[in-house]
């Protein structure tokens, strides 16, 4: 029989459930899709996607079945570089690197995700360049 944790929290939300409402946000602002869009197309509230989004409630097996193929995505995409986790098959065979919190958390952000659309559509790789020379410079002088 398995026993409860004695180390859990009440009323926080686990890292899984943080994760995949991060990666819910990210694909849904990525998309363009408002939340009320969103809410409409699974049959809940707009308010119940902001508690998925914020990981405040679990979003369960089917109803992520319901926002995958709302969102165009494959369930799994949720769970891609979740902290912690183990790869797929024990090993990373593709060779990629996991992405570290703080990249998802600003790449789920509306100034992260405008800031990668708008930067993806520029196509000339000296401009690319440029920019990425003075955000970088920028960079060091903040003195955060």
């Amino acid at each position: 029989m398995l026993n409860p944790n004695p180390d859990k929290m009440k009323g926080k939300p686990e890292p899984v459930d943080v994760h995949v409402g991060r990666r819910i946000r990210m694909r849904r602002i990525w998309m363009q899709v408002t939340l009320t869009a969103l809410a409409d197309a699974i049959g809940v509230t707009f308010q119940q996607v902001q508690k998925y989004e914020k990981g405040t409630n679990r979003v369960g097996a089917s109803r992520l079945q319901q926002i995958a193929d709302a969102l165009v995505a494959p369930v799994s995409y949720f769970f891609e570089d979740m902290p912690g986790a183990a790869p797929v098959g024990g090993d990373n065979r593709s060779g990629q690197k996991k992405l570290q919190p703080e990249i998802i958390e600003f790449a789920s952000s509306d100034v992260g995700l405008a800031l990668i659309r708008a930067f993806s559509q520029i196509t000339d790789k000296r401009v690319r360049d440029r920019i990425l020379g003075r955000v970088k410079a920028l960079a060091k002088q903040d003195p955060a």
